[in-house]
């Protein structure tokens, strides 16, 4: 479903995320956990490229949602190391013919990509022949923003619309759905939360647990394949924690494929197939939560879950 290749964010001098490979299978329920600061939220929200990454590479099934990252291709490392040998050997023998570097550097990419991925390294040809590359394998992001549902920390509703035009709002706007088809949609999800009588009120009125659970609904109103949850409890009171997660088990039970940061262990325990542990930008170790949780190997993992459970 998802695949993280080697993926690194850097805020200025801050480097985030180092190096973090994953994948994300149809079904799963992953959750991550790590202390504060472990770069957990910023893979979560290098997913669907909220954040840009730095380097790597995001796919959404076989869509690319980046930039090709060259070294992510052996085939591009190995050409691009052809590349450089043939227009050593060609300045040389071609020294006579006043032929320039440029006129070179085009000979040669002709004689060896034959659609093939290169590696922007020399010339104007290399820089061509990759965005030539880019545009046939990457795909409009919003478009996969669309199969990737959001759940934020802090709901993230539009405080100037009812809960129902929260609802409505994507999937009229994007055309996905006439504008009854998406009141059916906004009225049955609301049903099966217990809000149906919340439809006309406004997001400041409501407390935060029907909050938060109105913005999971809202990103199931697009039908989307997989559902990333950034803390979504993290915001509550404790006593209306419980009311989000059971939705969210509920979504689970169906075999919604989800990703969730959280610090809810128990939790996390309960429901995830996979548990990613994360420190330092790395993810220092995954298994299962009955590996994870009751014999972790990192000595890192064990002084964490040492200290919060």
């Amino acid at each position: 479903m998802i695949s993280v290749k080697d993926i690194h964010k850097k805020f200025g001098d801050l480097h985030v995320l180092r190096g973090v490979s994953c994948e994300i299978k149809d079904g799963e329920r992953v959750a991550i956990i790590g202390p504060s600061g472990s770069g957990k939220s910023t893979l979560l929200r290098c997913m669907n490229l909220l954040e840009e990454p730095s380097g790597g590479e995001i796919w959404l099934g076989d869509s690319l949602l980046t930039p090709i990252d060259p070294y992510q291709h052996a085939d591009i490392i190995r050409l691009s190391n052809t590349y450089a040998t043939l227009l050593a050997e060609e300045r040389a023998n071609a020294a006579n013919a006043g032929k320039t570097a440029a006129v070179l550097s085009s000979e040669i990419c002709e004689r060896i990509i034959h659609g093939r991925l290169l590696k922007k390294r020399e010339g104007k040809a290399f820089a061509t022949a990759l965005k030539a590359c880019e545009k046939q394998k990457r795909i409009d992001i919003n478009l996969a923003r669309r199969n990737m549902g959001m759940v934020f920390q802090h709901f993230n509703l539009f405080n100037n619309l009812t809960v129902l035009g929260n609802m409505m709002l994507a999937p009229v706007e994007l055309k996905i759905m006439s504008r009854e088809e998406a009141e059916a949609t906004a009225m049955r999800l609301l049903e099966r939360i217990g809000l149906s009588d919340k439809r006309d009120v406004y997001p400041s009125t409501l407390s935060g647990g029907q909050k938060q659970r109105i913005a999971i609904v809202r990103a199931l109103a697009m039908n989307p394949k997989v559902l990333l949850f950034d803390e979504p409890t993290s915001a509550l009171d404790p006593e209306m924690v419980g009311e989000v997660l059971d939705l969210i088990r509920e979504l689970a039970d169906e075999g919604m494929t989800m990703v969730i940061v959280t610090h809810e262990m128990g939790f996390a325990r309960e429901v995830a197939n996979r548990v990613l542990f994360m420190d330092g930008g790395k993810i220092a170790e995954e298994g299962t939560p009955e590996e994870l949780f009751e014999h972790p190997c990192n000595p890192r993992t064990q002084q964490f879950l040492k200290a919060v459970l």
